[in-house]
């Protein structure tokens, strides 16, 4: 993560943020510095991008094979009209372009898989996964734990979405595998079956901004291994520590010690 110098316009654009005393200029510069990789330009990744956009992520890779389609525009707040028939991918970059021009945008028009994962993730930050499979989902996770990258996990349904943010790597951390477990080949659902209330995924995918953010320019308190669960139905939010599986087939191998600093005198 490399460090730039603000220009004048730059500290025009994001004095917001620099006048905030967690964030600042230095936080502002690691924002610029940044390199998020986002699965999914859809529900969940359009609104994710508008932000890191906004708050000036230098660099955001973006994994998305489909096309952008008419019932898409519901939720997807990133496209319009014309984007109908053109690839998400690429038109995720158009749009943020016009967003901010500090944004350098990788469009990767690719699904990914457990040949391609190590190539499309490596040199990312953080990755947030706002795919709609649980098979990618897991080899996301996996490549994540593997290659030390935090990994902001996001899921929605009708009325209800969850955020959970993951280093499966570090002693006593969970990586996500362990809060679902090993079969990728229970039921998949997707919108189109079950429907979904527009404004859900906004408020997850901004979530998942935030998150990002924060492990980017640390502020505020730890996320690392919770789960955020949200039902807008009954307008409840419950936060949950998940727990390391200590026979996890993922993330057990790949624990880090304990540093000195955490270690019992």
């Amino acid at each position: 993560m490399s460090v730039h110098t603000l220009s004048d316009d730059q500290l025009d654009r994001y004095a917001r943020h620099i006048v905030l005393k967690e964030i600042g200029g230095m936080g502002q510069r690691r924002l610029l510095g940044g390199h998020v990789t986002i699965i999914g330009a859809g529900g969940i990744g359009s609104p994710a991008l508008q932000y890191l956009a906004g708050a000036g992520v230098g660099s955001l890779r973006i994994i998305d094979d489909d096309v952008v389609e008419l019932s898409n525009l519901q939720r997807q707040t990133l496209f319009g009209t014309d984007d109908i028939g053109a690839p998400k991918a690429e038109a995720t970059m158009r749009a943020i372009s016009r967003l901010n021009p500090d944004v350098k945008v990788i469009p990767i028009l690719q699904r990914l898989n457990a040949d391609n994962a190590e190539t499309l993730l490596h040199d990312s930050d953080v990755i947030i996964d706002g795919c709609d499979n649980f098979a990618t989902r897991l080899i996301v996770s996996d490549m994540a734990t593997r290659l030390h990258i935090p990994l902001v996990s996001a899921a929605v349904g009708p009325f209800e979405g969850q955020v959970g943010v993951f280093r499966g790597w570090e002693a006593g951390q969970p990586c996500y595998r362990c809060l679902v477990g090993d079969d990728p080949a229970r039921a998949e659902v997707n919108c189109a079956d079950q429907g979904i209330l527009g404004a859900v995924p906004g408020i997850i995918g901004s979530m998942a901004a935030l998150e990002a953010i924060r492990l980017i320019t640390p502020f505020g308190a730890e996320s690392t291994g919770h789960l955020l669960i949200n039902d807008f139905l009954a307008m409840r939010f419950h936060r949950a520590r998940v727990a390391a599986d200590p026979a996890c087939t993922a993330c057990a191998a790949h624990k880090q010690p304990a540093s000195a600093e955490t270690c019992p005198a």
